[in-house]
């Protein structure tokens, strides 16, 4: 049965987060300005044939020149908070090889003061994709133990020069998708697989993933060490980590692909969730990965027990599960094909629900509910941040048709109106924050697909406002049109 519902700001806490969020690449541009080093996407972005449209991040936005603007543009929204991420290579452009480059502490001084004064919070992500390519060259980045003392290296000189406004960090943004994408289907650099799963250089795709993401588990640790025993007390902030989550429903109403929900999950969200909030790998890994997996030392161990304070949630989408168990299917799919679930958005020709311009991103509210649930009743309600929801358009030559995103405004509606479903049921849910901002680089994707609640002109970088971004700001202000839609 479908329930219609209203919404309004009340119906979330007073001191609840509400911002917009970007990331460094997709927004900055400036890529080799004032001793920036190259990052792996700086590279990545110039190979033929690797974003859809043959474009690049080179100047992006140009956020970096123009952040002030930007900063007025939330600032009329009316959000209390922005999401940005610091780019690992303009702080330091040879990681602990070379020396912090002043110019890039400058200018996240500058955007963070500015943010305050404007009465914004910063919401600071350490790594969101990008990694310094001298990294990549020196020792293979995610796939060598080194880069777990590299990221405390820079997760440090950032506490050293943010900490003391900065009051939420977070860790990695989506590792989980990282791994599988870089070292699983070889579409982020640096493009590693192997056959069947796709035609990369080198790779090995039933190990690599597994290595990685090791890694960036115990780079998650030892950052958040590091906060905890160092700067927590005297900064008073707090330390996270964001991943990405899709919702799975079963394909067929069985016991089977009921289970085949749970593997999916697993092999997702909990392959990064159970080993910082327990110590191990999810027993739904343990049992078919096997000694593919790597065991945590002793040592690592006591790095894990540091946690974090807060799960950062990027939740846009659902898609359906089917047991490959005691099924025969295809499951070379973007989900780790050791979950034994094939993945798919459709059952019987029908759509699980609206399609969107982003390839497996649907628009099925009441998972945003179902999704908090999960980590609620999995994780014993640590606090959640919602850390990106959005809508994604088509890029279109009409500029009307940008401004006119009614489909947005519907998708954030019903997707808060889930949120506040699970605020009801005791979810210690804090924050909200609007994937995008602005149009920005939606990297493999390029410039094709938008996010933003603000379009922006290729040509000349003009930002003009969205009708969704005209409803968010009179939902903030407690104004928004009462609307009744229906939650699916």
């Amino acid at each position: 049965m479908k329930v219609c519902s209203s919404l309004d700001r009340s119906h979330f806490p007073p001191s609840f987060l509400f911002g917009t969020a970007t990331s460094s690449y997709q927004v900055e541009g400036a890529y080799l300005e004032a001793n920036k080093g190259l990052s792996n996407w700086d590279v990545f972005s110039h190979l033929p044939g690797k974003i859809k449209d043959g474009s690049n991040g080179d100047v992006a936005d140009d956020h970096y020149h123009l952040y002030l603007e930007d900063i007025e543009l939330m600032h009329s929204l009316g959000v209390n908070s922005y999401r940005f991420s610091i780019s690992w290579s303009r702080v330091l452009p040879k990681g602990r090889f070379g020396n912090v480059n002043a110019a890039g502490i400058e200018y996240y001084n500058n955007l963070t003061d500015a943010l305050l004064l404007k009465g914004i919070q910063p919401f600071v992500t350490l790594n969101h994709y990008d990694v310094p390519q001298e990294l990549e060259d020196r020792y293979g980045s995610w796939l060598s133990p080194q880069i777990q003392e590299d990221f405390g290296h820079f997760a440090e000189v950032c506490f050293q020069a943010f900490g003391d406004r900065v009051k939420y960090w977070i860790t990695l943004n989506e590792p989980n998708v990282m791994a599988q994408a870089s070292y699983y289907s070889g579409q982020y650099p640096p493009s590693r697989c192997s056959y069947p799963i796709g035609k990369c250089k080198a790779g090995d795709s039933e190990l690599e993933p597994y290595v990685a993401a090791h890694n960036m588990i115990l780079s998650h640790a030892t950052a958040t060490q590091i906060y905890k025993n160092k700067y927590q007390e005297k900064q008073g902030g707090q330390i996270g980590i964001v991943l990405h989550v899709y919702w799975f429903e079963p394909l067929r109403d069985i016991p089977v692909d009921f289970f085949a929900t749970q593997r999916a999950l697993a092999f997702y969200a909990a392959w990064f969730m159970d080993p910082i909030m327990y110590g191990e790998y999810p027993p739904e890994m343990q049992q078919i990965v096997g000694l593919r997996l790597p065991k945590f030392s002793v040592e690592d161990r006591k790095k894990l027990e540091s946690k974090l304070d807060f799960i950062g949630i990027n939740h846009y989408s659902t898609l359906y599960a089917k047991d490959c168990l005691v099924s025969s299917c295809n499951i070379t799919t973007d989900i780790i094909a050791d979950s034994f679930a094939y993945i798919t958005g459709e059952r019987d020709g029908v759509l699980i629900g609206q399609p969107t311009a982003m390839p497996t991103f649907y628009v099925v509210p009441n998972s945003m509910e179902k999704t908090i649930m999960y980590f609620k009743n999995r994780y014993n309600n640590t606090p959640m941040f919602i850390t990106e929801n959005g809508y994604a358009q088509p890029s279109s030559k009409a500029i009307e048709d940008m401004l006119n995103d009614t489909s947005r405004i519907e998708y954030m509606q019903s997707y808060l109106t889930s949120l506040a479903a699970a605020l009801r049921k005791g979810a210690d849910v804090r924050g909200y924050f609007h994937w995008s901002l602005i149009d920005n680089f939606e990297w493999r994707y390029g410039y094709t697909i938008c996010f933003g609640l603000y379009y922006v002109d290729r040509t000349t970088l003009q930002r003009t406002p969205k009708q969704s971004a005209k409803w968010f700001h009179q939902f903030l202000k407690n104004e928004a049109p009462k609307y009744l839609f229906a939650q699916q």
